[in-house]
């Protein structure tokens, strides 16, 4: 398999490849921070791509060579859950990649090309609700955890995760 992919920005017409990704991505890499009867009720809520998001401008898709998505992720202005907007912060948004992508840099060029247009919007700071197995990735981009955090997905169910935060260096 070819370690080559390009970074675009996501269309409407993403929704089934995101989705795959995400459907690929979250079980098998969330099997080791949270229990198997948890995740039966949560992934088919968290593995559904978000129109919003795919039409924001602001979300993008890695593709292989062959246009097959191998990861996503993308930003907001908007506070996830509340839609609050707090001038130079920017939230990073529903993030993943392909099982047999990770390792090979996919994740970090997305975030790569988000700070890069954060910063062009003004944006200061980046913030993210990481799932606890995400934890080493977002540090490895230079996020701090600030503090746990649980994320209601429904009345009944929470997802127990990180609030993290980065500054952006501007030049």
């Amino acid at each position: 398999m070819s370690n080559k992919y390009g970074v675009r920005v996501a269309h409407r017409n993403d929704e089934s490849g995101v989705s795959a990704v995400l459907a690929a991505s979250y079980p098998a890499l969330m099997a080791a921070a949270y229990s198997p009867e948890f995740l039966a009720s949560a992934v088919p809520l968290m593995t559904k791509a978000q129109p919003h998001l795919l039409t924001s401008g602001t979300y993008y898709v890695a593709c292989a060579m062959d246009d097959h998505i191998v990861g996503c992720g993308g930003w907001t202005m908007e506070r996830p859950h509340s839609g609050e907007v707090e001038i130079g912060l920017a939230h990073l948004r529903h993030f993943a990649v392909a099982p047999q992508w990770t390792g090979r840099g996919v994740g970090r060029a997305i975030y790569d090309r988000c700070a890069a247009e954060a910063k062009s919007a003004d944006v200061t700071q980046f913030e993210c609700y990481a799932s606890l197995n995400a934890e080493g990735f977002y540090a490895a981009l230079g996020f701090r955890t600030v503090k746990p955090l649980d994320v209601r997905m429904t009345d009944e169910l929470t997802l127990a995760s990180l609030l993290m935060e980065r500054r952006l260096v501007t030049q």
